[in-house]
This record gives structure tokens, sequence and C-alpha cells, in this order.
């Protein structure tokens, strides 16, 4: 099992709160949840499980909320999970104070790594991704970075999972639209980890689920209650436009959000105690002149404030959005954007990060972003470390031995920490080079890509794994990808 220490931090998270305006922020959810209710589809199954746990239910689907239910739901659900890579022998935990890394996620298009020009998203850019995902030490998981955009359908989605299993045995996080695609997805994943059994009691991937504001499609609900019942861990979570979807304010979003989280977080209780179903909505803000998404110190201000009040509640966040630019590609813009956004989650400290790689919004994947944000990686471990402090690192014997004006350069405690606490960037330093010769950042990480594409390969899947997922591939329509 991997050793998760190392990924942890010593530094404390940043609460921008005072501790009452936090739990304002919790009471007004609840009254949301009280007195609006969240609306589900009309589903007789699931209606039943509500009124069941004492919840006001209209024969229409709208499901209103006592305090008590939510209370006892946030003291039963799982704090932590642990995902296990495709073998079963190493894994990462996703809990408050270890962000884990993944890139994606669901871009429809891509910039062609060969051509630089930007196309719709295919399988093989899927495959790509993910080898590159699992060739960087610092990406933890792999989610679905871009769709397979000419079969946008359920064997699309289906494939998608499919791909990703064979191309990185790092463990997965996984997302879809039809409850069809997650039974198969879960069949996949059983079969690779040797049962169903087995498969629950080492998790190989993340699920997302993703409603809309305050309202549960059929589909969401559904995959919740499989996943639930499968032992799958589950992120569940929309995204807020404050000023359209939601309040403009950043108090009202919040509180918008936290309400449609803590409804998924009640229905994964009342399928199964003790289950890892965590919300993880977004929260973003209409920019009144355009009309789209904008305001990136609301957006950072209130992932802040969403992980002071998941830490107040005592589970994790799942809401890190860092990695991701509006820049067109990945050029100028798009680096000074990225350093700020993953600079930022050093302060909000989110259980996780998965949205590295993506530019225009989240629209288009551009490997060069990748790994530059994996660069970045890099540096925010370094930071949640902290600082040691103790006899060897104050170093006053040595400074006593050396003196004033001293010299330091060959002192044996220099030798001995030169590299402890240096991190040493890949691409945000100056390289050696001949003279008058200029090497930028996108050249040298174009080099970089084209050495892991032309040398990494995952760990291949064995005969009998491939020949089970091609039977349930074909058995479900889809295209025998692996």
């Amino acid at each position: 099992m991997v050793d998760v220490h190392p990924r942890s931090g010593n530094t404390p998270p940043y609460d921008p709160l005072p501790e009452a305006a936090a739990r304002r922020i919790v009471d007004a959810a609840l009254a949301i949840l009280r007195e609006t209710g969240v609306q589900f589809d009309a589903d007789p199954e699931l209606l039943d499980l509500f009124a069941g746990a004492g919840c006001d239910v209209s024969a229409a689907g709208l499901v209103k909320f006592d305090a008590d239910c939510v209370r006892a739901a946030l003291d039963s659900v799982a704090k932590s999970v642990t995902l296990w890579n495709r073998a079963g022998t190493e894994s990462i935990e996703i809990r408050d104070g270890n962000t884990c890394f993944f890139p994606g996620m669901t871009a429809i298009r891509v910039i062609d790594w060969t051509t630089g020009e930007t196309r719709a998203s295919c399988r093989e850019d899927l495959a790509t991704i993910a080898r590159v995902g699992d060739a960087l030490p610092e990406i933890d998981g792999v989610c679905v970075p871009c769709k397979i955009v000419e079969h946008s359908n359920l064997q699309g989605e289906i494939e998608e999972f499919a791909v990703l299993a064979a191309n990185t045995s790092k463990p997965l996080e996984y997302l879809c639209e039809s409850d069809a695609a997650l039974e198969a997805a879960i069949e996949m994943a059983a079969a690779l980890r040797g049962g169903a059994e087995r498969l629950a009691e080492k998790p190989y991937f993340l699920h997302g689920v993703t409603p809309l504001p305050l309202c549960y499609a059929k589909c969401h609900s559904d995959q919740i209650l499989r996943a639930v019942r499968s032992g799958v861990p589950l992120a569940v979570g929309t995204v807020n436009i404050g000023g359209a979807s939601t309040p403009i304010s950043i108090a009202g979003n919040l509180a918008h959000a936290l309400a449609t989280d803590l409804a998924a977080l009640v229905l994964g209780q009342l399928v199964r105690r003790g289950s890892f179903c965590i919300g993880c909505s977004d929260v973003g803000f209409m920019d009144p002149a355009s009309g789209g998404l904008g305001g990136f110190s609301q957006s950072w201000l209130a992932e802040q404030a969403v992980g002071q009040i998941c830490r107040l509640l005592g589970i994790p966040s799942l809401t890190g959005m860092a990695g991701r630019n509006r820049a067109a590609r990945f050029d100028d813009t798009a680096i000074a954007d990225l350093t700020a956004s993953m600079l930022h989650t050093f302060h909000s400290r989110p259980a996780t990060c998965d949205y590295l790689g993506l530019v225009e919004g989240g629209l288009t994947y551009s490997l060069h972003a990748l790994l530059f944000c994996h660069d970045l990686i890099g540096m925010l471990r370094s930071l949640w470390r902290g600082i040691r402090v103790d006899d060897e690192t104050l170093a006053v014997d040595v400074v006593r031995a050396v003196g004033p004006r001293g010299n330091y350069l060959a002192q044996p405690h220099t030798v001995a920490h030169c590299r402890e606490e240096l991190w040493q960037s890949r691409y945000l330093r100056r390289p050696p080079r001949a003279p008058g010769e200029r090497v930028g950042v996108s050249e040298r990480i174009a080099a970089d890509l084209r050495e892991i594409l032309a040398t990494h390969r995952p760990e291949p899947l064995d005969a009998s794994s491939r020949a089970r997922l091609r039977a349930i591939l074909e058995l479900r329509g889809a295209a025998p990808v692996v």
C-alpha cells in the first residue's frame, strides 16, 4: 500500500469565515432543505426511502428534509475512502487534509499534440491522456479527461471506462449520464478485481454524479442507489451559476450548493449507513457583462469557504477547481492562470483536485497544460510539508562554529540538507543551455511529452482480464476497445 503521508500536509488550510458565519451558511442550507425542499423524479422506491426517514414527501417528488435527518446522516457518513489501483496492490486516500490530483474532466475537444490544432476528442485521445497520467508520478488517479465525441451515447460512456482501465493502472474517477453505463462500469471493475465483494472491499473508482441545483433526475438518483449498494464511493455535485441558477451572492450561492449536496448525502445514508457519498458542488458566478461564467475571486473565495464548511461538518471537500483556465490554448495567459489557480489550492486544501489540463473553461483538453500542472503539484506538496524546526535545522551549533561573516558552502550541514527543502521545478527555473539558445516553457513541455508518448507503457491488462472486459463490452453493444 502506498504511504499517503507524503501527500498529506502539516500546514493548515485557510478559513475565510468567522466560525459563526460558517454556521449561518449551514443553517441556511438546512432551512432551504426544510422549507423549499429538493425535487426528485417521482420514483416510488426513492420516495418510500425518504418517507420512511420522516421526510415530507409529495406525490410529485418534492422532498423536504428535517434537520435531525440531515444531522443523523452527517454522523453516519464515511469521512474518508481508500481507492485502490487496478491490481489492488497500491492505494490513495480521499480524506480531509490529503489532496489527490486527477487529470480531467469531460472535455469535448483536445489540442492535438502533433499539429497544435483544436478538434473534437476521440477514443485515442482518451487513451493517450490516460497513458500520460499513468506516467506522471504526482498524478494520483485518472478520471474521464475527455469524451469519445463520435460515440456520445450509452455505448460511448461504457467504452470510456474500458479505455481508462486499459491505459492506466492507477485508481479511476468515472462519471456518466446513464445508470446503465454505471452498471457496466461496476461489472467491469468487479471483473478486474475478482468479484463484487472484493470490489466493495477495495474500491477501484470514485463515481461522480451531476444533478441540477436542488433537482435530481431519475438517472442521477438511480446512480446513487446503484453505487451505494455496490460499495462504490460517490462524489455528488452540481455546478451552481450565481445569478442564473442560484443566488448571485457568495453566501447565498454557498447555502444553495450545500443544500443540494446534503440531499445526496442523506440519500446515500438511507440506502446504506456508513457509505461514502459526499457532495462536491462547484460554486460559480455569472458575469453580468457577458452572461457567461466569471468571477475568479468570488469562485476562489467560495471554494475556500466550502472547505471550511466541510471541515466544520467533519467531511472532506471534493471541490478543487484548480488546473483549468479560460485561455483558448496553452500559452502565456494559460501559464499565468494555471499558476494562480494551483497556488490557490495551497489555501483551500480540497481532498480532490480533478480539473488538471483543461483550457477554454473546461471545453478543451491540453496535455501541455497537464504537464505544467503536474510540475506545480510538486510545488504544492513541498509547501504543504511545512517547515521542520529542531536542533538540526535551526543549526545554532553550525552558526557558532562558523562565526560572523562565515561561509557555509563547504559545511557538512549544507551538504546534508541542501536538497531537503528545495523544490526542483522542471519548468519554472532556467535550465542549462548553450549561449544564445532560448528554450521556453512550452518547448520544454513539448519535449517531455514526446518522451513520455514514445517510451511510457502502462502495465498491460492480462489476457484473462482483457477477455472479461471484451465480453462485457460485446454484451452491452460497445466497441471492443481493449
